[in-house]
């Protein structure tokens, strides 16, 4: 058994632990912000766009994705003289150029820090706020149940600042359909995983799910030396859609209010050659039948789709805790 399928089949129990710790937390006034920025690399990069989407929607205040190395080495490019809130997300809260960004963003008084992670190291020390999510934390490289935890946080966050306690309510089922679907669907992502005359992944989301396309995408490149690629829906058909043969599997996270535009992309690149797969609360080759509001249920697109990813890896003979040329943590001298 590796430290990758365990972690990804006991991160519910980090989901519930994330949502108790985010409902308690000493959290900032929105009201007091102009704008929210949210920063992480890469995994938790692609948190931060799914993240800077969902604030938005919910609370209708500014809100952008940014890659720590940008936010550090550009800074001119992205921060204005308006108040902001800065929520910076990291799984081992010592990743270089997060650390050094926020650390920068306080240094110049530019707002408040908003810390996600699940250690408490150096990148807590400067922040106003912290939500530290331990059962998270992981042994192997590739994050699974640690980004799941932290979307759950983000995602409670997003729901406290737009003052919606009934959805932070509705959260709370979150673990028992993530449980389920793990359940009922891991067979359906084992023969997917399994199958290498797949040679191209291409993931699609939109709104609040392209960063959860992203992150998916990534894993499967990780763990999988495959190629993958994350697209919009609609922007799919704008040239990526060439690369559509036998050989590609087309995973779609589909949404509620754009389902049916989203589908007949998915319908169009099965009649070009595609495998498909679908994921939305009905209707759906992964359904999740949860119940759950739409902004807050979206970390039941993870599971299946890491355990796809996990099971690639060991069909071809990989070792999906230590993947190609990667580490935990990346440390740089800046």
């Amino acid at each position: 058994m590796t430290h990758t399928y365990t972690e990804i089949k006991s991160q519910t129990e980090a989901w519930a632990q994330a949502l108790d710790v985010t409902r308690a937390a000493v959290l900032p006034n929105p009201a007091d912000d102009e704008q929210v920025i949210f920063t992480g690399c890469g995994s938790t990069y692609y948190l931060s766009l799914a993240a800077a989407a969902l604030y938005q929607e919910l609370t209708g205040r500014s809100a952008r994705a940014i890659p720590g190395g940008e936010l550090l080495l550009n800074s001119k490019t992205i921060l204005t003289s308006a108040k902001t809130l800065l929520v910076a997300i990291s799984r081992s809260g010592t990743t270089t150029e997060t650390v050094r960004a926020a650390e920068q963003f306080k240094r110049e008084g530019r707002g408040e820090l908003l810390v996600i992670s699940n250690y408490d190291e150096v990148l807590s020390k400067p922040a106003d706020y912290k939500i530290l999510i331990e059962k998270g934390q992981e042994e192997s490289v590739a994050q699974t149940r640690s980004f799941a935890s932290m979307y759950v946080a983000v995602t409670a966050f997003c729901a406290r600042a737009a003052g919606r306690a009934d959805l932070l309510s509705a959260m709370e089922k979150l673990p028992e359909a993530g449980n389920r679907l793990m359940v009922g669907y891991e067979a359906r992502a084992k023969s997917i995983g399994e199958n290498l005359s797949f040679d191209r992944f291409y993931f699609l989301g939109s709104g609040i799910r392209y960063g959860l396309a992203c992150e998916v995408n990534l894993k499967m490149k990780e763990m999988t030396l495959t190629h993958s690629e994350p697209f919009h829906f609609l922007e799919f058909r704008h040239g990526p859609m060439s690369m559509v043969n036998e050989s590609a599997a087309v995973i779609g996270l589909r949404s509620d209010v754009n389902a049916a535009h989203e589908q007949k992309v998915l319908d169009e690149m099965r009649a070009k050659g595609g495998t498909i797969l679908s994921l939305a609360e009905a209707d759906a080759d992964i359904a999740f039948e949860s119940g759950i509001p739409e902004p807050v249920r979206a970390v039941l697109y993870l599971p299946v789709l890491q355990l796809m990813a996990y099971h690639r890896s060991i069909a071809k003979g990989l070792n999906p805790d230590r993947p190609n040329n990667l580490t935990a943590v990346i440390k740089l001298d800046l």
